[in-house]
Order: C-alpha cells, then sequence, then structure tokens
C-alpha cells in the first residue's frame, strides 16, 4: 500500500503502478529498484520526499529519464526521486535564455527556442533529459565551436539536504554553482537549469553510410580530415552493426560505417557556407566508395538532434567510454582489428567523436568541468540480451581498453559514462577536493552521497 506523506505526495512501493513509473529507466539493462520511490512535479512534493527519506532513515536518489542508469550505483534501501517538474520551458528571446524544468527533453528545448531564431547546444538524442546532460559536460553537435554544453549553464536551481529551495549563479553562492557544473553530483535536487541559446538560422546536417568492407580507408581519411577541419564544423565516426529492426533503414542493417555530423548557419549567414563544408568533409570519403545512404541537407534546428540516429525508445545497452589522444596508423589498425568485420565484436556501434576546437577551451567562469583535453571521444555498446551476451559485451570492452590503453587520456565525460564499474575520472585532486567542502556544507549529513559520480569524491 502507498504511503501518503505531504502535499500531493505519493511515495510508492514495489508492485505498484507509481512505483514502475517512478523507476522507469531508458537503459533497460540498469532497472532501478530503491525502496521506495516518488515522481515529483511541484516543489512541496520534492521537500515533502526529502521529510519522508529523513524520517524513514532513507538516504535519496535523484533521475529523471534514466539514461545513465548503469553509471549510478545500487539504489537498494533508498528513497528515489523522479524529477518531472511542472511547467514549460520558458524563452526569454531578448536575453537569449532558456528556463528548462528538471525532467524536460532536448526535443521540447530545440522546439521552444526555434520559433525565436535560437538554438541550443543539445545532444544528439531528442530524449535525453536536459539537465542530466548539461550538469554531466555535454558534447553537443556545435561544441567544437561553442565548447562544452555546461559552459552554457547560466543558473540553476535546486532544493538542498535541508529542503530550502535555492537559484544559484554566478555571483549567487558561486561556489555551489561551480560544483553543480560537472563537479560529480550529489549536491541537492536540481529543479531547473537556465542556459543561454545562440542564434542560428538553421543546420546543414546528416549521416553517410558505407559498407564496412571500405572501413579502413574511410577511417584514415576521416582522421586527416579532423586534423584541419575548421571549427565551425562537428562530427562523428561509427562502426556499427544492426539488427534488422522496424526503424532501421534496410542499407543499414549489418555492418556500415557511418560519418555525421552538424555545421550551424549564423543568424544572417550564407547556407552556401555551410554546405561547403560540409562537402569539403565528404569528397575524400566519397572519392572513396560509393555511400549506401546519405541524408545530408540543409534543415531546421531540429535536423541536428535525428542525424545520430539515437535510439528514441528505452532499450537495453552496455557499453564502454575513454577519451582519446591523437590516433595514428596503429591506432587505426587497432580499431579495425576490434570492431570491424570479422573481428568478432559483439557491439551494435563503437564510434568515435571529434573534439578539439572550443571542446578544449576552458569556458568563462566555467564550472567543475569546462573542457576537455582529448581530441577525440571513444564509445562502444552493444545489447545484453541474456547472460552469455553480457559476459561476451564485458570481455570484449576489456579487450578494448588493453588494445587502445596507449592512446586512453584516462579521462572521461561523466554524461558518456555507462557503467558505475569502469574506470571514470574527469575532476583533478584539487577539483575533487574542492567539490568534497561544497557537499559537506550543503548536504553534512550525506543524504545525497549515492548519487556522487565514482573518483569524484574523497568522502566515501
Amino acid at each position: 500500500m502507498a504511503v501518503f506523506d505531504g502535499p500531493g505526495t505519493t511515495v510508492s512501493l514495489p508492485g505498484e503502478t507509481a512505483y514502475e513509473t517512478a523507476t522507469q529507466v531508458f537503459n533497460l539493462a540498469a532497472p532501478a529498484r530503491p525502496a521506495a520511490a516518488v515522481t515529483a512535479r511541484t516543489l512541496d512534493q520534492i521537500r515533502a520526499a526529502l521529510g519522508h527519506a529523513r524520517a524513514e532513515g532513507l538516504p535519496v536518489r535523484v533521475h529523471s529519464t534514466g539514461h545513465a542508469a548503469a553509471a549510478t550505483g545500487p539504489m537498494e534501501g533508498s528513497l528515489l526521486i523522479r524529477t518531472e517538474l511542472e511547467g514549460d520551458v520558458e524563452i526569454d528571446a531578448d536575453r537569449r535564455l532558456a528556463r528548462i524544468p528538471a525532467g524536460t527533453r532536448w526535443g521540447a528545448v530545440v522546439a521552444a527556442a526555434a520559433p525565436h531564431g535560437l538554438a541550443a547546444p543539445h545532444g544528439s538524442s531528442p530524449t535525453v533529459g536536459a539537465v542530466g546532460y548539461l550538469l554531466g559536460g555535454g558534447l553537443s553537435p556545435y561544441g567544437r565551436q561553442l565548447g562544452l554544453a555546461v559552459n552554457s549553464v547560466r543558473a540553476i536551481e535546486l532544493v538542498t539536504a535541508d529542503g530550502e529551495p535555492r537559484r544559484v549563479d554566478a555571483t549567487h553562492d558561486p561556489d555551489l554553482f561551480w560544483a553543480l557544473r560537472g563537479g560529480g553530483g550529489g549536491f541537492g535536487i536540481v529543479t531547473a537549469v537556465e542556459v543561454e541559446l545562440f542564434e542560428a538560422a538553421g543546420v546543414v546536417t546528416g549521416s553517410t553510410s558505407w559498407a564496412a568492407e571500405h572501413a579502413g580507408p574511410l577511417l584514415t581519411r576521416w582522421l586527416e580530415w579532423t586534423l584541419k577541419a575548421p571549427r565551425e564544423v562537428t562530427t562523428s565516426l561509427r562502426l556499427m552493426n544492426l539488427p534488422p529492426l522496424p526503424d532501421v533503414p534496410p542499407a543499414l542493417v549489418g555492418w556500415t560505417l557511418a560519418v555525421d555530423g552538424a555545421i550551424l548557419v549564423p543568424a544572417g549567414g550564407d547556407p552556401a557556407a555551410a554546405q561547403r563544408m560540409a562537402d569539403q568533409l565528404l569528397e575524400p570519403l566519397l572519392g572513396t566508395a560509393d555511400p549506401v545512404l546519405s541524408t545530408w541537407s540543409l534543415t531546421s534546428l531540429s535536423g541536428a538532434l535525428e542525424a545520430h540516429m539515437d535510439p528514441t525508445d528505452p532499450v537495453p545497452f552496455a557499453g564502454d567510454h575513454m577519451l582519446l589522444s591523437e590516433l595514428d596508423e596503429d591506432a587505426v589498425a587497432e580499431f579495425l582489428r576490434l570492431f570491424g568485420p570479422g573481428s568478432g565484436s559483439p557491439l551494435v556501434v563503437a564510434g568515435l567523436r571529434q573534439l578539439g576546437g572550443a571542446f578544449a577551451e576552458p569556458g568563462p567562469d566555467g564550472g567543475a568541468l569546462d573542457h576537455l583535453d582529448a581530441p577525440y571521444c571513444y564509445a562502444g555498446s552493444g545489447v545484453p540480451f541474456d547472460a552469455p551476451a553480457a559476459r561476451a559485451l564485458e570481455e570484449h570492452q576489456a579487450k578494448v581498453r588493453t588494445a587502445l590503453r596507449p592512446w586512453d587520456t584516462g579521462r572521461t565525460v561523466p554524461s558518456f559514462v555507462e557503467s558505475v564499474t569502469q574506470p571514470q575520472r574527469h575532476l583533478d585532486a584539487l577539483a575533487v577536493s574542492r567539490a568534497d567542502r561544497v557537499r559537506v556544507r550543503v548536504d553534512p549529513d550525506g543524504l545525497f552521497r549515492g548519487d556522487i559520480a565514482p573518483n569524484a569524491t574523497s568522502l566515501r
């Protein structure tokens, strides 16, 4: 039977419909099974839930969409608060700001900003929650031009462990504002973020795919292009082995290699200039082999949410992530050996995202994580549809880590980490110490300690 505590707050227990709703995750391979759960839509509901947690002696965990479910620790014995805050995205067109309630997906943010000729530093999927993505760094398809998405955050609203709502920014509790932006979590329950938008008239974006038998020369030419690419362009390359599912184009079933990206058309800018940059990227690749599918075009700002073809429905997945240094011929050979046709790889996708440019530049008045000192981001994942498949994925990930060790920087992006057991490090010792001091101040009893990313604290 559900426990009612506070104004309109239902604390649900396992087996109840409300519990199943609150504990839904995007990554079905990492189910959340807390002792109790709440879907909070108002500040009063959050405060009541915190009061219940304290009364029952339950630590508190927080999520919204559950994309990062596998990267957080087990929730057994905790109260989970799912944040689905009421209210629409609010756009201040004159100041180029968006106020985004917690639980809002990027698709809704882009749709709200676009009629004003404004764009947001979103990710590659319309279904990812904006708050978790931003506070975990955020690799935007516009990132080589704009930097890490978290650098666009101008204010954060949250409820801390004492139940008090706060709004922090560069002048109001700047230490907490710094820590929230990439500091590893565990500071409270974020209820909204205010993000700076940027003017744009459209975007040239899309994906071109080839049969994977051409992967060697295509990977080499793409890497050569990234070394001199203009910062207006952000691209990624993926080796994929997609199953024949209804939402997978027939041309992409089986082993393929895809190159996708985005190039903004600035307000008042020339779309032809953006198209020329895309042509410069694709020309050496198209000269290598004929593609099996290509979708690059000038489109509305929402088009960049579709180019990467991320799944929109919850799926089980398990994978790994690393930030890599410059990749030479040996790295190309290892990448193909690990992921190409005939490799025996159980991964569905293994990809490289192009960094550099503004990604490598610290943001003015940035937070705990404000830039990335690596030219490439690796991420690979597969489907653990049964126990043998899960073991095969785990074994292959270990093999990948060993093979790519010469190029592994040891650093990671929090929003890309896919397992709590994998090596992850995005803060140095000084940043960890500073973040810990903020945690002790705002959460002295460690109510939110379970939500702290591994290696982001020394308080455990």
